[in-house]
């Protein structure tokens, strides 16, 4: 029996979608009485002649769908859908407090775009603005600071612009991947290695 969360809300689950098909899926899933959800970004696409701001999909090949595991037929007959996303064959749900931090980072009106995975490192929580109470982990990224949230079953990240005043470190410790190191003049912030 698959459990409801502390709210009585079905877990949400990652849906694998094929190329380009997020947005059919998540209108099919909605006319199904699914709630889903699939966050899109702005991104600027270059063409030989001219520049265009484009619609896409924050998290490409996925789109986030709450649902029951045992009725999970009627999503996964929808066009485009190609499985849920798990480990040895069993969907694995996401946590609730993973698809909240991206929504309210949707919700913040900060530039929002996909960002590289990123193990875990100085972790911080924003003090004030937008995202005030939300934790990740914050970059910098020429000369600009941008807090890092990811879903680790996904193993994806998303990453919005942020004013340094309002970050807190959580811990002191930090361990980060060979990809970043310790910014050591400002706490709580990793620089992208030269």
């Amino acid at each position: 029996m698959l459990k409801r969360d502390e709210t009585g809300l079905l877990p949400w689950f990652g849906v694998r979608v094929r190329s380009n098909y997020e947005r059919v899926a998540a209108l099919h899933m909605r006319d199904r009485g699914f709630e889903e959800y699939n966050p899109v970004c702005q991104t600027v696409r270059q063409w030989s002649d001219r520049k265009k701001v484009v619609e896409q999909a924050l998290f490409p090949g996925y789109v986030f769908c709450r649902l029951n595991y045992h009725d999970r037929l009627p999503v996964l007959s929808i066009p485009g859908v190609v499985g849920l996303v798990g480990f040895a064959n069993q969907p694995c749900p996401i946590p609730e407090a993973e698809i909240d931090s991206v929504r309210q980072m949707m919700d913040s009106g900060s530039l929002v775009m996909p960002w590289p995975f990123l193990r875990p490192g100085q972790a911080v929580m924003m003090s004030k603005g937008p995202l005030a109470g939300l934790e990740g982990t914050l970059l910098q990224v020429k000369g600009k600071f941008r807090l890092v949230v990811s879903l680790t079953l996904l193993q994806r990240s998303v990453a919005a612009e942020v004013d340094r005043q309002w970050v807190t470190p959580v811990n002191s410790t930090s361990a980060h991947s060979g990809n970043f190191q310790s910014a050591g003049r400002i706490p709580g912030v990793v620089e992208l290695a030269s």
